[in-house]
């Protein structure tokens, strides 16, 4: 597998393939280069003798004590070990994963001031599939996510706990090293608050959800499809020249989206000069919605890829020239504190993308609704789709489902803008950015499952269309998926093995990209449809 080459620029996708597919990692040779240069600066700092929070003072709060230079590794390591101080759930080793990929990153900037050989064991953990429990609680997003980057520091060292690939149970810090062929690190000074001074627990969990989103956005543009066509509903209001007259760019992809996936249908002809002057807006402003969700996520996109190529560590470490001479340094560096590691860069747009992916699940929602309700669904389809209605329930209650995820949806979120000051007041704003990562996360996971039940109850809704009608050539392609996925519902049965492959099919992707391929077209997205002079 082709390797993912960090102090290179990262990209959600990287990510993605790094902590869901194993993909091996390198150190670019700039990387390395930029990494040892940092670290000759920290050595100057340390002969400078000079009071530099983060190499030789306390932290936090306890910023205005000095230690002495015999006790500044254990100083680094003291810090690793009081804040790996979390709660909550175990992390799964796919975010553990993007954790260890998007620090390994921020080091190698250049920028923290570590060694070479730490970059090279956290490299190593990662080929060799060394992963720390790390627990899920403890983040505020600033100064970063401390409590669940230490434990991958604390492995380093060779505490605390980790999982091996191939290996079976828990292994102690050092057994585990020992099986990637590694010595437990002593921390020099500086690198243990670079190590877990960062905003890589949100930026990875955000790289996974951009990711995955982006997927639920063509999913929902094909569920949308196919509840139109099968619903007797009009493509028109997927035209390009409406579109053109309110040129948002997420509005021309998802309109797109629609044309080419009803492209050829006959079921869509069959009906273009019937009686019904307008269709309800779930059908009607498909693009509308579907397109303001899709520049939220591509929002999201450009905040998640600038955060994997910067440098979240604070202090930051650069050569003395290149910073204000007020600043504190010697002749060779300048160590500057700041707020890099701040999570409200993100945690707003996670929030926003959220909100707006939970309005994908309502509309969507809306349109299950329409298919199956006997006092809103269009005379060719049974109540509930069901031929014994009454008797049999058919999916009915697949409709609560939806409505119970939409609920759960929108009773999560509002992290970013709570605020609970800590150490001593020192810390008096921190954005909470983890716990919105997380909230994403879920909305992702419950947002699919609301379109994979659309996608069943369009398909259903399929069985009722006269067979002498072909579809359009993305929507027959995604009945057929489909349909190899999940049978047509005869009688009643429980329907949440349904669901739950559906959605799986939606998450790795080859649903829609066997989709994609039937219409000899890509889903469009945002980026094409910009203005060219707003594009990247």
């Amino acid at each position: 597998m082709k390797p993912v080459v960090v102090g290179e620029r990262l990209t959600p996708e990287d990510v993605a393939r790094v902590a869901r597919e194993d993909a091996p990692v390198e150190i670019s040779d700039s990387a390395r280069e930029q990494v040892r240069a940092s670290r000759d600066r920290v050595a100057s700092v340390i002969e400078s003798d000079q009071a530099v929070y983060g190499i030789n003072t306390g932290f936090g709060e306890l910023v205005s004590e000095r230690i002495p230079r015999d006790r500044l590794e254990q100083l680094q390591t003291n810090l690793v070990r009081s804040h790996a101080s979390g709660a909550g759930a175990e992390l799964d080793r796919e975010v553990v994963r993007a954790m260890l990929l998007t620090r390994l990153q921020a080091l190698s900037l250049g920028y923290s001031g570590v060694r070479e050989v730490v970059v090279d064991h956290l490299a190593t953990m990662l080929n060799e599939g060394v992963h720390p429990v790390v627990r899920s609680t403890g983040s505020l997003g600033a100064s970063g996510d401390l409590a669940p980057l230490a434990p991958l520091a604390l492995v380093l060292i060779g505490e605390g706990e980790a999982s091996v690939d191939g290996v079976d149970g828990r292994l102690d810090g050092d057994a585990a090293l020992a099986e990637a062929g590694l010595e437990p690190l002593a921390l020099a000074p500086k690198e243990g608050l670079a190590l877990i001074n960062g905003t890589q627990l949100t930026v990875g969990l955000g790289a996974l959800a951009v990711v995955d989103a982006e997927r639920l956005l063509d999913a929902a543009d094909a569920a949308g499809a196919l509840t139109t066509e099968v619903g007797m509903g009009t493509t028109v209001t997927s035209n390009e020249a409406i579109a053109g007259v309110r040129p948002h760019p997420g509005h021309a992809a998802s309109a797109a989206n629609v044309r080419r996936l009803t492209a050829d249908s006959e079921i869509v002809e069959s009906h273009r000069n019937c009686d019904r002057v307008q269709d309800p807006y779930s059908l009607r402003c498909l693009p509308q919605v579907h397109g303001a969700v899709r520049e939220a996520v591509a929002h999201l996109r450009e905040g998640v890829a600038t955060e994997l190529n910067s440098a979240t560590d604070n202090p930051l470490i650069f050569a003395a020239d290149d910073v204000d001479p007020r600043t504190s340094q010697t002749e060779r560096a300048a160590v500057v504190s700041g707020g890099n590691f701040h999570g409200a860069p993100l945690a707003h747009r996670l929030e926003y993308a959220a909100d707006a992916l939970t309005d994908l699940a309502a509309i969507s929602e809306r349109r299950v609704d329409l298919l199956v309700n006997p006092n809103r669904q269009e005379p060719h389809l049974p109540p509930f789709l069901t031929d014994e209605s009454g008797l049999e329930s058919g999916l009915m209650i697949a409709q609560y489902t939806a409505a119970a995820l939409l609920n759960e949806c929108r009773a999560t979120g509002n992290a970013a803008v709570d605020n609970t000051p800590v150490s001593g007041g020192q810390e008096d704003h921190v954005s909470m950015s983890a716990t919105s990562a997380y909230a994403l996360r879920e909305t992702v996971e419950r947002v699919r499952s609301v379109l994979a039940i659309e996608l069943l109850a369009g398909c259903e809704a399929a069985e009722y269309v006269d067979d002498d009608l072909a579809q359009g050539r993305g929507t027959a392609e995604l009945y057929d998926a489909v349909r190899e996925l999940v049978p047509p519902v005869v009688d009643d049965r429980p329907l949440h093995r349904d669901v739950d492959a559906i959605a799986a099919a939606v998450a790795d992707g080859l649903l829609l990209d066997r989709v994609g391929d039937a219409m000899n077209e890509s889903f469009a997205t945002v980026e094409e449809h910009r203005a060219p002079h707003t594009r990247e």
